[in-house]
């Protein structure tokens, strides 16, 4: 028998926010049960630090820069491959909770699902949930905005009326809807929700929830810095932000945490309800993070590539797997479904650099990558291409047009010691990963590491040249017919 997969895809979920990961102020109480229940993989990372391009990674098995999916609107075309496709066109019934953008191209989805949207009779309404929810472009309303809170710069809300259908809400009451439908085929349930995504905002008990006292202050880098945190800095005003305001945000941030875990506590119900848990791989991960007031930012950045940012949770419980293990392999994102499709028995037909690594589900104790990648940015040519958003985006992207070197194009190679990062316009970046996990201290200028940077260039160069592009697998003609008037 086939097994069926319940995919819980987080939106700006920091690693290090949940206890499975370290954090022992956070409440996760059911995550904190799959974690026990399966295995916790605590060195996964994402190939982009924004959501279209690393949701399209690791959807497709292509790295951001194989196909150009650089941006928010490039993306997974309607004749390309990709995982949730596999699983489709072998027998499965692929089901898409919501109507989550970021992903697929117009009629893409289609090609790609069984199922989309959601069984909520106000749904429709809930497409453009997040541009209305974050977005702002009448000027009053923007002013009214920036009136209303003093954080509202750095995206924060406060609390909010517990009165309202939210875009997450709707996906689990899609999903307790669903489970109740009879079931012919094997299937997969992937459900990409948008919390903890800014604005920072979460009714109560959620909100209170967290002592602003009792959190820890953010992380600051030495060394040298991208100059993009300083621009950052000063176009929000971020600069002048003191203790208690990043302790605000991050307490308010937690709390948006904690309100997740009570939507994947409800997600795991529904399925316990109808006795579908049984031959059932439960997988929850983030698509990126997010700054948190660490480097004196928030959000996140096109060509940022730290650690807070790149890398991301990522648990798996099911039947056969160890459980309450936690593997240190290194391991990319775009890994993870063909993972899925290995356990499923099912060979993706497309080429992708994806490598499944069932084995670790097993035997946690194995490796799996030398090294793991993430890119980002853009080509100083290519302003025309960059955002230009509304409020409260506005100041990025006005940041991104001012320079866009800003946001030059940047590589990053991980190994198991070190991270190398390699910015087109601007200074390197070296960590030691042992000493700094976090990589705040830049040893790129102390010569003794020579040796190493170049070590890790090399390596850098390879992945680039054996990833840089992907010919069509569908052969062109080479002399086409061509149905125009001779001279």
């Amino acid at each position: 028998m086939k097994p069926n997969f319940v995919i819980i895809v987080a939106d700006q979920l920091r690693a290090d926010a949940l206890p499975a990961f370290g954090n022992a102020v956070v409440k996760t109480p059911y995550i904190d049960a799959l974690a026990q229940q399966g295995m916790t993989f605590s060195e996964v990372f994402t190939q982009h630090s924004v959501c279209s391009p690393s949701r399209v990674s690791f959807i497709s098995g292509y790295y951001p820069h194989v196909h150009g999916n650089r941006t928010l609107v490039n993306l997974i075309q309607p004749n390309q491959p990709n995982f949730l496709k596999d699983f489709k066109q072998h027998g499965y019934d692929v089901v898409h909770i919501g109507e989550r953008g970021h992903t697929f191209e117009e009629y893409a989805t289609e090609q790609s699902v069984t199922y989309h949207g959601f069984s909520h009779s106000d749904g429709h309404d809930l497409k453009s949930f997040f541009q209305r929810k974050v977005f702002k472009t009448d000027p009053e309303e923007v002013r009214q905005a920036i009136d209303r809170h003093p954080l509202s710069r750095a995206f924060y809300h406060g609390c909010k009326e517990d009165n309202d259908l939210t875009f997450d809400t709707a996906c689990v009451e899609t999903v307790q809807q669903w489970v109740s439908k009879p079931k012919n085929k094997p299937w997969v349930l992937y459900i990409p929700l948008i919390d903890p995504h800014p604005p920072f905002d979460v009714e109560e008990p959620w909100f209170s929830m967290y002592d602003r006292d009792a959190m820890a202050l953010p992380r600051q880098g030495q060394g040298y810095q991208p100059k993009y945190l300083e621009a950052l800095r000063q176009a929000h005003g971020w600069d002048k932000y003191r203790d208690k305001d990043w302790q605000e945000i991050k307490a308010v941030y937690y709390g948006m945490v904690s309100k997740f875990d009570d939507n994947v506590g409800k997600i795991r119900q529904a399925i316990q309800d109808h006795q579908l848990d049984d031959n059932t791989y439960f997988v929850l991960f983030s698509d990126h993070g997010e700054y948190l007031g660490d480097y004196g930012v928030v959000e996140k950045w096109p060509s940022g590539v730290h650690e807070c940012l790149t890398r991301t949770p990522l648990i798996i419980s099911g039947k056969d797997i160890q459980q309450g293990k936690t593997s240190d392999a290194l391991i990319e994102l775009l890994d993870v479904f063909p993972t899925l499709l290995d356990l499923a028995g099912i060979q993706s037909q497309h080429r992708h650099y994806g490598r499944s690594f069932k084995a670790l589900l097993t035997a946690p104790q194995q490796s799996h990558r030398e090294a793991v990648f993430s890119e980002g940015g853009f080509n100083a040519n290519e302003k025309d291409i960059l955002e230009d958003p509304p409020f409260p985006y506005d100041l990025k992207g006005k940041v991104q047009h001012m320079d866009p070197k800003l946001v030059g194009k940047v590589a990053c190679i991980r190994t198991r010691d070190w991270t190398y990062v390699w910015r087109l316009y601007e200074q390197h970046e070296l960590y030691d990963r042992h000493n700094d996990p976090y990589e705040t201290i830049n040893l790129i200028e102390d010569a003794k590491y020579i040796e190493i940077i170049h070590a890790l260039r090399d390596q850098l160069l390879q992945w680039l040249l054996e990833t840089e592009d992907e010919i069509p697998p569908t052969p062109q003609v080479q002399w086409p017919q061509v149905n125009l008037p001779t001279p």
